[in-house]
């Protein structure tokens, strides 16, 4: 994305007139009493999980052309807000920087902000970096040079590494605005390259961690297959890398190409859930394509529309922790300063389109931003994920029945449990209705923090109880409960891991540490309810019966001589598999896409002794953003996201032991994951 490469205003602009910008944000007029909605009922499973708190989860962009970078009161700030990964040198800049020069041919690059700056500052703040290594105009000789000056002669322990930054923009799919030097610009010649830089990495430091690039779904370029290539990006990339990268990396910039409007502001706060199945579809592309599970970085992400105004903030909030339940282990707010873009008013207050979460105090059109380094909404809706998510604590299923109330939830270390809670209804607040599983609260009343709109920080408050909670109009508020005294939980499980065959899936895990337990349980995740599918004493369990086709994400417990249970394991994961030994056997492959839109071909094999005549194949889309739009080789129906194509008369009967092929043209809101089983005349076939 263009965005990606931040324009470099803010170097350009004289000390002088950001010194002397004054803050010109108005307080927004006032709004009349909020009306109240219905009740909503909040579900919290902390039997469900979903991972732990990675130590570098909430990070930051910073960039070599911002005089501000490393002003003290950023490391304070930084600290402040829980801000543990800062990735330098600064977007498409990563591609333009030569480190030990500190320079950026064709770019600007601001004094006081080369690398050993930087380190200063996220020392200070008590982060870690993110570094992205030089694809585009570099060489592995100089990423392994920046490793070795870095880990080696400075001792930083910089641990984090990206092989370039967004550097399928480098012209092969049309659009320019990554550099590179390479001749060949493809998917394929980027993987070549990139395992160069990973190995020249490691052998000067086998313990460092190394991350490519993929395209996130429903963004241009995901799915496009330029001339010459045999695969888009994502399937060339993945299983080129997966065996020798540490981890992959994404961007998400919701709302590019909306007008900036209040009505649109409301569909940037209802991106979160797309996010969440966009990046259940690279997980599953990456597991499918690389062999295996693996984390994911989204080092770049902002509101595109609204961007200073306080539904950024709620935006942030959700979008984080949406982000680190679904695999994610750091989140990079793009950027920390910015520049003034466009002065406009949405819903009453003033949006200078500045992408930063701090303010540069610049001014344009005689409008004027806060002064230097003054918090934005956005920066206030990241502070506020400290007071409920640490790392090494624990995220839970939790999930509102209002669509404009979003909720996350975390078991702590300490065993304490805490909720976070999103009104995004800019007029009206919501009481709600609190239920746990798996959880019991104490009756002391719980602690809570709240993120208003108006606010310019967060509010601490001890009041009220567990079960019940109103929400006020366009807030963040998360509320910390006790647990009720009892013997502390056994540990729990390592995380599993699952493994398909013929006759089930075996579900393996490290085994709980502390006492051996009575017995281990599997649970599946359906929404927030949890089923169990099975029990045993050993530290694998083989999983039949199971529907084919179906996703399941499953968690393991432990459970005591007590009949207590432990803490959930991470999840895994998996889809069920069709019938080897089926009569049909389908082949389904998205051959073209452009970001809203993709080309799909099924191939339909008779595997029976006898043709089969006047057939109908019936497959269901994973996510409610696909449809078909127009189809080939027959005639195509569809029902929300249920689809039915009966033959035409070139293809009205399958020979046996042959084929037949169909196509559509489709399109998606987001992500467009495969179909997983499919049924020819109502028997489940192998899916290929």
């Amino acid at each position: 994305m263009r965005r990606a490469l931040a324009v470099p205003l803010a170097a350009l602009v004289a000390a002088p007139l950001l010194a002397a910008a004054a803050p010109a944000q108005s307080s927004p007029p006032p709004l009349a009493p909020p009306a109240r909605g219905g009740t909503v009922t909040v579900t919290v499973n902390a039997n469900a999980g979903l991972g732990a708190v990675h130590e570098a989860a909430y990070g930051a962009n910073a960039a070599i052309w911002d005089a501000h970078m490393n002003d003290p009161v950023v490391a304070r700030l930084y600290r402040r807000a829980g801000i543990a990964a800062v990735r330098y040198p600064g977007g498409s800049y990563g591609d333009l920087y030569h480190w030990e020069t500190h320079t950026a041919p064709g770019g600007t690059v601001a004094p006081g902000t080369d690398f050993d700056a930087f380190m200063r500052t996220v020392r200070a703040a008590g982060a870690q970096p993110v570094v992205i290594a030089n694809y585009g105009t570099g060489t592995p000789e100089e990423a392994a040079g920046w490793v070795r000056y870095a880990n080696v002669v400075k001792k930083y322990g910089v641990k984090y590494w990206e092989i370039g930054n967004e550097i399928y923009g480098n012209g092969h799919y049309g659009a320019t605005w990554e550099s590179d030097d390479h001749q060949d610009k493809s998917p394929a010649a980027y993987a070549r390259n990139a395992l160069d830089f990973v190995r020249a990495m490691k052998a000067v430091d086998p313990a460092v961690k190394v991350g490519a690039v993929l395209t996130i779904p429903g963004s241009w370029p995901d799915g496009v297959v330029a001339a010459g290539d045999s695969a888009n990006w994502n399937h060339t990339v993945i299983p080129a890398l997966a065996s020798e990268v540490d981890f992959f990396t994404v961007h998400w910039y919701p709302g590019t190409s909306i007008p900036d409007t209040t009505g649109d502001v409301a569909k940037l706060l209802a991106s979160p859930p797309g996010l969440a199945e966009m990046l259940a579809q690279v997980r599953a592309d990456v597991a499918a394509l690389g062999g295996r599970d693996m984390p994911l970085a989204l080092t770049e992400v902002a509101s595109n529309i609204g961007r200073n105004t306080h539904a950024a903030g709620l935006f942030a909030t959700d979008a984080y922790l949406t982000a680190l339940e679904n695999g994610v282990f750091t989140v990079d707010w793009f950027d920390t300063h910015n520049a003034v873009e466009k002065i406009s008013t949405i819903d009453g207050e003033t949006d200078f389109q500045d992408i930063g979460f701090l303010s540069l105090g610049q001014c344009a059109d005689g409008v004027c931003e806060p002064p230097v380094n003054t918090p934005f909404p956005s920066y206030h809706g990241i502070e506020i994920l400290g007071t409920a998510a640490r790392p090494g604590d624990d995220l839970i299923r939790a999930a509102s029945d209002q669509s404009k109330v979003a909720v996350h939830a975390v078991r702590r270390a300490d065993g304490d449990l805490s909720v976070v809670l999103v009104n995004k209804d800019p007029a009206t607040a919501y009481p709600v209705r609190l239920r746990y599983d798996g959880f019991t609260p104490s009756g002391r009343p719980p602690v809570t923090y709240a993120f208003t709109r108006g606010a310019t920080s967060i509010v601490r408050a001890e009041q009220g109880g567990p079960y019940a909670r109103t929400l006020p109009p366009y807030s963040v508020t998360t509320m910390t409960l006790s647990a009720a005294k009892g013997p502390k939980p056994a540990p729990a499980p390592g995380t599993p891991t699952a493994r398909g065959a013929a006759d089930g899936v075996t579900v393996s895990w490290p085994a709980a540490g502390g006492p051996r337990p009575d017995r281990y349980e599997v649970y599946r995740q359906v929404g927030t309810e949890t089923t169990l599918l099975g029990t045993t004493r050993d530290t694998s369990l083989t999983l039949r019966g199971l529907e084919p086709g179906a996703a399941y994400t499953v968690n393991v417990l432990a459970r005591d001589r007590a009949g207590r249970l432990s803490r959930p394991s991470a999840p895994v994961t998996f889809t069920a598999p069709t019938p080897p030994d089926s009569a049909c056997a389908v082949r389904y492959r998205v051959t073209q896409g452009w970001g809203r839109g993709f080309v799909a071909t099924v191939t339909v094999t008779n595997r029976g002794a006898a043709d089969v005549s006047g057939w109908t194949l019936a497959f269901r889309f994973p996510v409610a953003g696909e449809r078909v739009s127009s189809g080939s080789g027959g005639t195509w129906t569809s029902e929300g996201q249920d689809v039915r194509v009966v033959p035409g008369e070139q293809n009205a009967t399958i020979p046996a032991g042959g084929s037949v092929g169909v196509g559509f043209v489709g399109a998606n809101e987001g992500a467009y994951p495969s179909p997983t089983v499919f049924r020819l005349n109502g028997t489940v076939c192998s899916t290929l």
